[in-house]
């Protein structure tokens, strides 16, 4: 079922990837923007903060190997790296009012309001030292998105869907053995139909919208990094 809701998009996400020299293009100032930054700032030149950063949204799946490969686009093209959950733990273990908030939204079965997670996005951007943002697992809905492109004030520049088959995802999950209480077959599966439901919408939208790069999620981690890499590379040999 997941392959076939899936596929149901490969008309968007063929004309997303054969757009792809046409995207580059038009992310040309932005790129340069940034590299330029870096250059000074390896100068010791003190630039001012971009007002407009260069936002990668990654999404997929439970078990679609979508943190992994996080790791490796941040060491490999010096992205800040942000994770929606990990956000939203860090805040309830600071003993907050928002975090109290959060946990008890979290403890009654309840999902936290977009506006929370987005503000708690928005306040790392802020803060970063690198206008280059990876942002894992968010959004997940199209609430979320909508709540992030009206409070951040911009769309994602990139959107990349680590499109892998719901068995291999369910096997990843189980073998994992993070200790989670959820990772056992049947909330793996309820998740796993939860994000089919909530989040392939948002890859619809980002697909007509020109932004979607599809990852074929199957493969050794380098080998579906080797998909990965030419997209961001791309920004830079343009700049170049």
């Amino acid at each position: 079922m997941w392959r076939r809701r899936v596929a149901s998009l490969s008309s968007f996400i063929s004309s997303s990837n054969s757009s792809f020299l046409s995207q580059e293009a038009c992310r040309l100032n932005i790129w340069e923007s940034l590299t330029k930054g870096i250059a000074q700032q390896a100068k010791g030149v003190i630039v001012p903060k971009e007002k407009t950063p260069f936002i990668t949204f990654v999404l997929g799946g439970p078990g679609s190997g979508k943190g992994t490969q996080c790791i490796k686009i941040v060491e490999t093209f010096g992205f800040k790296h942000l994770s929606a959950g990990d956000l939203l733990r860090r805040e309830i273990t600071s003993n907050s009012a928002d975090g109290a908030m959060i946990l008890n939204t979290i403890k009654e079965g309840k999902i936290v309001p977009s506006q929370v997670t987005v503000k708690l996005i928005q306040k790392e951007i802020e803060s970063s030292d690198t206008d280059k943002i990876l942002i894992d697992g968010f959004p997940r809905t199209e609430e979320n998105r909508i709540a992030f492109e009206r409070i951040i004030g911009v769309e994602p520049n990139v959107v990349l869907f680590f499109d892998c088959p719901e068995e291999e995802m369910v096997k990843r999950v189980l073998n994992r053995n993070q200790g989670r209480v959820d990772d056992n077959l049947e909330t793996i599966r309820k998740r796993l139909k939860v994000f089919e439901a909530l989040n392939l919408p948002v890859i619809n939208y980002y697909s007509l919208k020109g932004k979607l790069y599809t990852i074929n999620a199957v493969g050794t981690v380098d080998e579906i990094f080797d998909q990965v890499r030419p997209i961001f590379s791309a920004f830079e040999r343009v700049a170049g």
